[in-house]
């Protein structure tokens, strides 16, 4: 039986796990996606995650055919704001993109809704009102039924939450952060935040894109067919970190004592955070998913989280001073910034 949750203060009701598909239209093959997609709905998963980026809008094109006899037991959640397209307007927060944008995911999607539309990131030099209006607008045109928000920081949660009371619409109802073992980050503002004003949370990244599967061993070169050993360039800069890979492999070490594998603890542990009402997991595999199945069936004790608080610091990632470089700090905007002044070479002594 599947815990089904309510999404925040909606009366959606959402499985643990959401099927993740940034590997569809990509490295899945089509047939391998589409039999993903059937197991988990036989298993009771409701919850289903894309993006309008994700292979140029490919994923969506291979969900939209995999939930078409099923879409009415789906919660179908995409996003906008990225675009791969070079121009002023292409991607972003104007009421433009968003409209263009949501048409040409239903387009691929071949679905006449979409249940939830995220906001991909913040863009920090564009205003928030003008998109939560055309949202407001397609939600109201039957387009959308409802919107969340994903890697804002918990005084953008407020502000998206504070501006949808003004309009006169309903907030939105998930945060998406990442979140995961190696990196506890969320837990500062983003969780409090979207528990307080009412979003659940749809946490992506559980397993560190794959870090906390124990493949990767401290000091050793990644292997071919892993995403660090093919060179991806979202795990090189973030979670394939050395602390992360040696966390790993005691976490590896903890779970074998246990009887279970890395990635059920890890996936375990984060849905065992009261705050988190479901989490992402990308398959490329009909093993992989496989996989993350078998973690609804764990449940972690006090000394698990013993284990965790003392190899990573509540709140902070595993390795002092680390910061996304896709999504980086506001705080501080120098006064002056002008090129440092060289000091002159020195002159020839005749």
């Amino acid at each position: 039986m599947v815990d089904y949750r309510y999404l925040g203060r909606s009366a959606l009701k959402v499985s643990p796990l959401s099927l993740g598909t940034m590997m569809f239209g990509g490295p899945t093959p089509d047939d391998v996606a589409f039999r993903i997609i059937d197991k988990a709905r036989e298993q009771g998963i409701n919850f289903i995650d894309t993006a309008d980026v994700y292979h140029d809008g490919k994923s969506e094109e291979v969900v939209g055919r995999g939930i078409k006899a099923t879409r009415d037991h789906w919660v179908l959640a995409t996003k906008f704001v990225n675009s791969h397209t070079k121009g002023p307007n292409l991607g972003g927060h104007s009421r433009k993109w968003v409209i263009e944008t949501v048409e040409n995911s239903l387009r691929r999607l071949n679905t006449d809704y979409i249940d939830i539309l995220y906001f991909h990131r913040a863009v920090f030099d564009a205003p928030l009102e003008e998109p939560i209006r055309a949202i407001a607008d397609l939600i109201r045109a039957g387009k959308l039924r409802y919107f969340g928000v994903s890697n804002f920081r918990g005084w953008r949660i407020a502000e998206v939450a504070h501006l949808a009371d003004q309009l006169g619409i309903d907030r939105p109802v998930a945060s998406q952060p990442l979140y995961n073992i190696v990196n506890r980050t969320a837990e500062a503002e983003q969780l409090p935040a979207a528990e307080h004003y009412g979003l659940g949370v749809v946490s992506y990244s559980p397993l560190a894109r794959g870090v906390l599967t124990g493949k990767y061993q401290p000091g050793e070169a990644p292997g071919a067919d892993t995403r660090a050993g093919r060179g991806d360039k979202r795990i090189l800069e973030t979670e394939w970190r050395p602390e992360s890979v040696e966390i790993a492999k005691k976490i590896a070490a903890h779970a074998a004592a246990k009887g279970i594998s890395a990635a059920d603890f890890a996936l375990a542990w984060v849905l065992n955070n009261k705050l988190v009402t479901a989490t992402i997991t990308g398959p490329r595999t009909e093993e992989h998913w496989d996989g993350y199945v078998r973690a609804l069936d764990i449940r972690l004790d006090a000394s698990d989280e013993a284990l965790i608080d003392s190899l990573v610091t509540p709140g902070h990632p595993s390795t002092a001073g680390f910061n996304d470089p896709s999504h980086p700090l506001e705080g501080r905007i120098p006064r002056h910034a002008e090129p440092a002044i060289q000091p002159a070479a020195p002159r020839a002594v005749a």
